[in-house]
C-alpha cells in the first residue's frame, strides 16, 4: 500500500498562485480529484469578523480555483460552499473575509447549505457504515441529515493552520464539522474527537474524491479558532489523507500527533489515513517539515469563554448545566457566545493583536485585495498597509448587536418551536 503523501512548499505573496499549483500537482490532486463531477471548495470561516489565521484567506481560495483552471476542471463543476452556525453569519464571513470576492470574480456558483439545499438522513446516505460509527448514534439517536448534493461529489477542503480549545488544533478533518452535521452539532462536543473520526469516515463513502489545501500563510496560535495570536509562516500543504495533512500540520505547531492530537491518533488506529508523520511521505520543500513552531497551544492562555465552555463540555459545569444547551433553553449559550466574542473581546483585543500582522507583505495584500493585480505567480505589488480593517468603533457595535439577535432567531430551538406553532395553526385551518 503507498503510503500517505503530503505536499509542503514554501510560499510568498510574489509566488503564492504558482505556489498553490504547485502544491496540489506535488500532492497528486488531479489522481484525487475527478475533473468529471462536481467539486465542493469548502469554504472555512471560524470567524466572520476579519482575523488573520481564523479563515480561509482570499488567495487560499484564488490559487485553488486557478490551479483546478489551468489543469482543465471545468469552470461550472466548481463551486464554493458554506456552513451555517449560530454563532457565525457565513454571508458577513465571506464578505469580510473576501472569500465572495474570488467567487464572483471566476464565476462560479456559491453554495450556503443550509439555503434551499436538500438533506437526506445519514442511514440513507451510507447505509450500513452507520454501524461503524464511534459516537454520533449515541449522540444522535433518531440520526441526522447530511446534504444531498455531496454524495458522488468531490470536496477540497481549504483550513488554515491554527489550534482549537476543543480538538488542540483544527485543520482538514475538522472542516468537514460544520458542513456534514446538521443544526445541533454542538451536542456532539464532549466526544468532538470521535465526532470528527465517524464524519471522516462518511466522506470517504460518499465523496468521489476527498483532498485538503492548507493555508500556512496566516496561522494562529492559542485558544482558537477566534482569539489567537496570528503569525506569519509562509508555508502550504496539500493531500488527499486528511489524517496525515492534519498530522503534519501538528507537528509543526509543536504537537506530536499521535500523542497530542486524539482525532488523529483514532483515524490513524482505524486505518482511515497516515497519522505517524515518520510513514509519510513528504514532498516539495521538505526541509519546511522539519520546524518546529513551537506554538504555546490552546490551553495555556485560555479566555473567559473557552474556560467556561470547557467546564461545561468536560468538567464541573457538565451535570448541572450542559444538558440545557439539548433543549429550548440552548440560545442562552450562542448569546453569550457572541456577545463575548463579537461585542467584547473582538472591539477590546483584536487590534493589538492583529496590527502587526497588518504590516506585513500578506497584511497588506489582504487590505488591498481586488485593488492589486496578480501576474502568473502571484502579486508582485501588494499596496500599502490599513489598520482600518479592523472595526472597534459604534459600526462594530451595531454588527455585533444584530449577530446576538440572529443568534436567537436562527437557533435550532427557535426554529423548531416555529415550527411546531405553524403546524399547529395549519392543523386549525
Amino acid at each position: 500500500m503507498p503510503k500517505a503523501k503530503v505536499a509542503i512548499v514554501r510560499t510568498s505573496p510574489r509566488t503564492v498562485l504558482a505556489d498553490y499549483h504547485r502544491v496540489m500537482n506535488l500532492a497528486g490532486y488531479q489522481d484525487t480529484v475527478a475533473k468529471d463531477a462536481d467539486t465542493g471548495l469548502k469554504v472555512n470561516i471560524s470567524w466572520h469578523f476579519f482575523y488573520p489565521g481564523s479563515s480561509t484567506t482570499p488567495w487560499q481560495l484564488e490559487g485553488v480555483i486557478r490551479a483546478m483552471l489551468k489543469d482543465g476542471y471545468p469552470k461550472d463543476l466548481i463551486h464554493a460552499c458554506h456552513n451555517r452556525t449560530v454563532v457565525i453569519d457565513a454571508h458577513l464571513g465571506e464578505r469580510e473575509n473576501k472569500q465572495i470576492d474570488v467567487v464572483q470574480a471566476h464565476g462560479l456558483r456559491n453554495v450556503h447549505l443550509y439555503e434551499g439545499e436538500e438533506w437526506i438522513h445519514v442511514r440513507d446516505a451510507v447505509g450500513e457504515l452507520t454501524k461503524e460509527f464511534l459516537c454520533l448514534n449515541e449522540v444522535f439517536p433518531k440520526g441526522f441529515s447530511i446534504p444531498k448534493r455531496f454524495i458522488g461529489e468531490n470536496i477540497i477542503h481549504l483550513p488554515t493552520v491554527k489550534t482549537h480549545i476543543f480538538t488542540t488544533t483544527t485543520g482538514a478533518m475538522k472542516n468537514a464539522f460544520g458542513g456534514l452535521l446538521n443544526e445541533h452539532r454542538h451536542w456532539t462536543h464532549p466526544v468532538i474527537h470521535e465526532t470528527l473520526v465517524d464524519l471522516l469516515m462518511i466522506q470517504k463513502k460518499i465523496h468521489k474524491g476527498v483532498f485538503a489545501v492548507m493555508d500556512g500563510t496566516f496561522v494562529g496560535d492559542g485558544p482558537g479558532p477566534r482569539c489567537m495570536i496570528p503569525h506569519i509562516k509562509n508555508v502550504l500543504l496539500a493531500s488527499n489523507d486528511q489524517v496525515a495533512i492534519d498530522a503534519l500540520a501538528g507537528k509543526l505547531m509543536g504537537f506530536d500527533p499521535l500523542k497530542d492530537l486524539k482525532f488523529v491518533r483514532l483515524a490513524h488506529e482505524l486505518g482511515l489515513g497516515c497519522g505517524d508523520v515518520r510513514d509519510m511521505e513528504i514532498v516539495g520543500d521538505v526541509d519546511a517539515a522539519e520546524e518546529n513552531w513551537h506554538f504555546d497551544g490552546p490551553f495555556k492562555k485560555m479566555t473567559f469563554a473557552s474556560k467556561n465552555q470547557h467546564r461545561i463540555y468536560w468538567g464541573p459545569l457538565k451535570k448541572p448545566v450542559e444538558w440545557s444547551l439539548k433543549t429550548w433553553l440552548a440560545p442562552w449559550a450562542y448569546v453569550a457566545s457572541v456577545a463575548y466574542h463579537d461585542m467584547f473581546w473582538y472591539p477590546r483585543f483584536a487590534k493589538e493583536k492583529i496590527e502587526p500582522i497588518l504590516q506585513s507583505d500578506w497584511g497588506k495584500l489582504f487590505a488591498n485585495w481586488g485593488k492589486v493585480q496578480a501576474d502568473e505567480q502571484g502579486y508582485p505589488d501588494v499596496g500599502v498597509a490599513n489598520a482600518e480593517l479592523i472595526q472597534t468603533g459604534v459600526k462594530h457595535f451595531m454588527e455585533g448587536a444584530r449577530l446576538v439577535g440572529m443568534a436567537v432567531s436562527e437557533s435550532p430551538e427557535v426554529n423548531a418551536r416555529k415550527r411546531t406553532r405553524d403546524a399547529y395553526y395549519a392543523s386549525r385551518g
